[in-house]
């Protein structure tokens, strides 16, 4: 429920540009601009997987998608993960993806979406560092949703390292 108000500055041709844009979309000025400023939780979560399907280094595109299912209520993460298109992403990235949804699914108390389980973990295991000291601190730190994808990396949802 909208309870609230915001007013913000616009000059007459701006509104103008506005108001045709919104009735174009087919909604009024306020829903308008909330969808362009907020917009939906599946066309967030589609935006970044567009962004990864069309990205060579896919690392900023994975921390834009942690940083958005740590920020996603219970919700909303349903909402937006329900649909999720990995086709043409590498097995690597479409296993992280995977296991990002998976472990938000965990830690928000919700039923993990239905397409993870379209996603075969890889066949060999993946370490997030080639340094072999590393890598057996990977296999006991690493969140149980990557491990179960054969990822090994040292934290999942939310975290920065």
């Amino acid at each position: 429920m909208k309870t609230q108000q915001l007013q913000i500055r616009v000059s007459p041709h701006q509104k103008a540009a506005l108001r045709r844009l919104a009735a174009a979309a087919d909604l009024d000025v306020s829903a308008y601009v909330l969808s362009r400023a907020l917009p939906p939780a599946t066309d967030r979560f589609a935006g970044v997987l567009e962004a990864l399907h069309e990205s060579e280094e896919p690392s900023y595109a994975l921390a834009e998608l942690s940083d958005l299912l740590a920020g996603w209520g219970a919700g909303e993460f349903v909402e937006g993960t329900g649909r999720a298109d990995t086709g043409g992403l590498s097995p690597l990235v479409g296993n992280y993806v995977a296991a990002m949804v998976e472990q938000a699914a965990h830690l928000k108390g919700v039923t993990v979406p239905p397409w993870t389980r379209q996603v075969a973990p890889l066949e060999r295991p993946w370490f997030a560092t080639s340094m072999r000291a590393v890598r057996l601190h990977l296999l006991g730190a690493a969140p149980v949703p990557y491990k179960r994808r054969n990822l090994f990396v040292d934290a999942g949802i939310g975290a920065r390292v």
